[in-house]
């Protein structure tokens, strides 16, 4: 099974960055605008497009407010298994650690998937970090 991960410093107290990760339903608007480009409802799942016109079905597993944690499964598609966590960590007073992990099979689809997740932490950085004002 392949593990990818992304760990990623965003410049921003963990409250605000937490409060997108755990907007299950407003991924496209809060957390990764322009990389998933649509998201709806569909029970305790989200259907949502990716900018290249891919969509997937993933269905939220669970929402742990203490340790600020967000699991999902990709439930539809070409992965016979893929798993993921998102988890917010204090990194300061106003900074924080994003760290998101990814198990699937085949391992043949991790080149794939480890460089959209990839474009989709750098996306999450763009959206979430406050550069520090200039004196």
């Amino acid at each position: 099974m392949a593990t990818l991960r992304q760990e990623i410093s965003i410049n921003a107290p963990v409250e605000p960055v937490w409060s997108a990760l755990r907007d299950f339903h407003a991924l496209h608007r809060r957390l990764v605008p322009g990389f998933v480009v649509d998201c709806r409802a569909d029970g305790d799942a989200r259907v949502i497009t990716f900018f290249n016109g891919m969509t997937a079905r993933e269905l939220l597993v669970s929402i742990d407010d203490t340790h600020r944690r967000l699991v999902y499964a990709i439930v539809d598609g070409q992965a016979t298994h893929y798993s993921a966590s998102a988890q917010v960590f204090t990194d300061g007073d106003d900074r924080c650690r994003f760290v998101w992990l990814i198990d699937l099979l085949p391992d043949t689809l991790a080149p794939a998937i480890g460089a959209m997740q990839a474009h989709g932490a750098s996306v999450i950085k763009q959206a979430l970090d406050r550069q520090p004002a200039h004196a």
